[in-house]
């Protein structure tokens, strides 16, 4: 059953990665890459690692992916620019990735990969929060001090001052 799920997260990760490439709206393509998102997200859980897949939940589809689909809506309201994202070299483009391709697939098949079981580990959420909230919590705050100070900075200069 495991590797059935492992299976649908890759396929649907590299699915919907071809087609944040390959569509031609710029919509979809942003709609596309919450689904990619999601199955990295999905990934890391395989690899247990549920703090990176709630961080890469929270940051990149909470507050990227939004940020991004924000701007493409509110883009789409000017008539004088043209939204469009075509490549201008696919050739190349497609060329370099077989020849990626072609390097990589035999380097995957040859290698003798090592296999090992081993068990769960527990829960790595907990103590990185441990580590945030105690040991470094100076550091901590002294970078969001530091970003909150950058946010009011461009406040200030987006400003307008007539």
């Amino acid at each position: 059953m495991d590797n059935i799920a492992f299976g649908l997260i890759v396929a649907i990760t590299l699915g919907s990665a071809l087609m944040v490439v390959i569509s031609q709206q710029l919509l979809y393509s942003a709609i596309a890459l919450l689904f990619t998102l999601f199955g990295v997200a999905g990934l890391y859980i395989f690899m247990w690692a549920d703090f990176m897949a709630g961080v890469q939940i929270v940051i990149y589809i909470g507050g990227i992916l939004v940020l991004l689909i924000f701007g493409i809506m509110l883009t789409n309201k000017i008539s004088s620019v043209n939204i469009s994202h075509t490549s201008l070299q696919r050739r190349v483009g497609a060329v370099i990735t077989l020849g990626v391709l072609g390097f990589l697939i035999p380097m995957i098949t040859k290698t003798s990969w090592l296999q090992i079981s081993s068990e769960e580990p527990a829960q790595t959420a907990d103590s990185i929060g441990r580590l945030l909230m105690m040991e470094y919590l100076l550091p901590f705050e002294v970078a969001s001090l530091l970003l909150l100070g950058a946010l009011i900075g461009a406040a200030m200069l987006s400003r307008n001052t007539n």
